[in-house]
């Protein structure tokens, strides 16, 4: 099998990501894998401390051989995540065609890369297919038997994608002021209103307020009608809610009690078509957890 290479973001926690690095290490298949770290750098008003922390982060990436092949860059100055994220994205892609990627705050399961892998490999040449995914809401209804399913929603904390479905990526969004004028398009983008995805769409373009690149990678996917693969239980697990990254809180409201860094994925589906059972039950879930919400754009 030809392994994807594996692009780890990391910015000024190096607590976190050497815990990540270490989990990633222990999967057999991180020894036959290429690693790319980038490493964003200070801000313009960074601390003392702040710049410490980045130098230390660096340290820990080069402290150890994590993979077969590790390529490290260095940001001299901070691009912030959003940038870096499509930059590494599109660098890696262009070079290799596929890639799994990992942010500083998540382990990893010892069976991650071989679930990403096999599923980078099954559904390669198929189009409507824009991810595979490590991480699963933990939804108690949901049977855990070892198998995998497709959902029409993306994921962002450790996933694997293609050339051909990342260049549908589109920074600028285009069409997203249909949501401004149409009510069922956006509580359909907004998973039957269980979160306002819509908002935040429309706040990432029109202000200063949000940086994010997921938010517009769900609106490329969702307008496609494109699926993800998922795994019955999620194959990671966060580490940064803790109140040490900009994006999260301190408490994760997704925090699952029986995570396991020892469950493998051994089903893969023949048909690609969502699992509209599970996908309800993640509605539900989402819903019983932020409550019902409704855009206020109209």
């Amino acid at each position: 099998m030809n392994y994807a290479p594996i692009v780890v973001f990391c910015y000024n926690r190096p607590e976190h990501v050497r815990r990540t690095l270490e989990a990633l290490a222990v999967n057999a298949e991180a020894m036959e894998s290429r690693l790319i770290i980038y490493s964003d750098g200070p801000k313009p008003d960074a601390s003392t401390q702040d710049k410490e922390r980045v130098a230390e982060t660096r340290k820990v990436i080069r402290s150890k051989q994590w993979c077969k092949e590790v390529v490290i860059h260095e940001s001299p100055q901070n691009m912030g995540l959003a940038y870096t994220v499509i930059k590494g994205v599109s660098e890696t892609l262009d070079q290799y065609g596929s890639v799994i990627t990992l942010e500083d705050d998540v382990l990893v399961s010892r069976y991650f890369l071989k679930f990403i892998n096999e599923g980078l490999q099954k559904y390669a040449n198929n189009d409507n297919v824009y991810l595979i995914a490590g991480y699963t809401f933990p939804i108690p209804e949901v049977q855990r038997s070892s198998e995998s399913f497709f959902l029409p929603v993306t994921t962002t904390q450790a996933w694997g994608t293609w050339k051909r479905a990342w260049t549908q990526f589109d920074s600028s969004a285009s069409g997203y002021i249909e949501l401004k004028h149409n009510k069922e398009l956006r509580r359909k983008f907004n998973l039957d209103n269980a979160y306002d995805f819509s908002a935040m769409l429309i706040q990432q373009m029109e202000t200063n307020n949000i940086s994010s690149w997921a938010i517009k990678w769900w609106w490329c996917v969702f307008k496609r009608g494109g699926l993800g693969l998922f795994p019955d239980k999620s194959l990671v697990r966060n580490i940064g809610w803790d109140g040490s990254g900009r994006h999260s809180g301190a408490k994760d409201p997704f925090f699952e009690e029986d995570w396991r860094d020892d469950y493998a994925i051994v089903e893969f589906p023949e048909a690609v078509q969502p699992d509209d059972a599970k996908f309800g039950l993640m509605i539900d879930y989402l819903k019983k957890l932020f409550g019902k919400t409704t855009s206020n754009q109209g």
